[in-house]
């Protein structure tokens, strides 16, 4: 949605509107939070459960996960991801790991979009904000 309200927003230009703009800001506001409530918890690796904003998505290069780790990265937190759809040992530079049970033991803090049945054992450490877990 980021992306597409960002576009939205570029057709709306010399016309004036607020409410574009408003939920443009307020997705870059939600943004921050989520890694200002990850970094006060001073983990030393934060790990990114799948990319993809929706499940059985294989589109994530706009994920806002990705801006939220941008933020994390930038206060020296280590991060790993775990994305069965990468092939890549990297993405974007993080390491990606392909194990998931090295992945939760290695994982201080476990960021992901949607809460997932793989990470039951490990919900401890999840950091989610899907509070209805509609999207599987």
């Amino acid at each position: 949605m980021p992306k597409d309200t960002k576009q939205l927003r570029s057709n709306f230009d010399g016309i004036p509107q607020n409410i574009i703009s408003a939920i443009v800001e307020s997705n870059d506001t939600r943004i921050k939070f989520i890694a200002d409530s990850i970094i006060k918890k001073k983990p030393r690796v934060v790990g990114i459960y799948k990319l993809a904003m929706k499940s059985n998505s294989d589109n994530f290069r706009d994920s806002s996960i990705l801006k939220v780790a941008e933020s994390i990265i930038k206060h020296s937190i280590n991060l790993i991801i775990f994305e069965p759809q990468i092939d890549e040992s990297e993405f974007d530079g993080i390491e990606i790991v392909k194990n998931l049970q090295e992945f939760k033991t290695r994982s201080d803090i476990i960021l992901t979009n949607r809460l997932d049945h793989d990470l039951q054992d490990a919900i401890e450490k999840v950091f989610t904000r899907d509070i209805y877990s509609t999207d599987d």
